[in-house]
């Protein structure tokens, strides 16, 4: 099991780490993570490993077995041997725009309160699959209310349930597609805004911004049609 230290902190833009082994394919598993490994639409972070002077270019992050994240190293690149300190150093500005456009996604699915079939996420767009059977008349209408929410500059925090709290609340869970990881015995959840003016709560496992306001202003854009009941929203950086 590697720890992920992204959930911890999903700002921390350097740690140490200690190598515990060299998977077949020449992947590189560290006791703690800061890579997010590739899920639920979201990519796996890239950045180096440093040690002893030398250094290994991380392309992405992907699960592995028994809860590992293993680090794929750039082609030829040279490998720590297990064993090794090494320091973990993300590339911040993909990982940051990640975290803002996660969010962002959050936010696009209270304005478009429907089912959500699929999602994905880059460094400069994102897009949710909702269960729609007819296109939005107004998308301005809909950029405009998002904009509105971003603007709240609300705060995002975490906090966890048990598995069976999760079952018994099944409309916190808004994807159709994606199911929360089980196993642990608890359920991680993000709130948007306090108790008390909530915007948005539902499971989630991967990165996010403290508050609304570092999203940025963005704006809807391509609304395709993806089957008979489907329609694929994409949303882009406004900047």
């Amino acid at each position: 099991m590697t720890e992920k230290l992204f959930l911890q902190d999903s700002y921390l833009r350097d740690a140490s780490a200690q190598v515990v082994g060299i998977t077949d394919e020449g992947g590189i598993v560290l006791n703690q993570s800061l890579f997010y490994a590739t899920s639920g639409g979201q990519p796996g972070d890239r950045g180096v490993l440093r040690w002893d002077g030398q250094e290994t270019v991380i392309s992405t992050a992907i699960k592995g077995e028994a809860d590992q994240i293993i680090c794929q190293p750039a082609e030829d690149s040279v490998l720590p041997k297990a064993g090794q300190e090494v320091l973990q150093v993300l590339d911040w500005e993909q990982r940051y725009n990640h975290m803002r456009m996660h969010t962002a996604l959050h936010l696009l699915s209270v304005v478009i309160p429907l089912p959500v079939t699929g999602g994905a996420i880059t460094a400069i767009k994102g897009r949710l699959d909702f269960n729609m059977p007819q296109a939005p008349e107004d998308k301005d209408a809909l950029t405009q209310a998002l904009n509105a929410l971003i603007a709240r500059d609300l705060i995002i925090t975490e906090e966890w349930i048990t598995e069976r709290e999760l079952d018994e609340n099944p409309s916190l869970v808004k994807t159709m597609s994606v199911a929360p990881p089980r196993g642990a015995g608890k359920i991680r959840l993000i709130r948007i805004g306090a108790d008390d003016s909530s915007a948005d709560l539902q499971p989630c496992g991967g990165t996010h911004v403290a508050r609304t306001s570092e999203i940025g202003r963005v704006r809807i854009g391509k609304v395709e049609k993806k089957g008979q009941l489907n329609r694929r929203v994409h949303l882009h950086f406004d900047a």
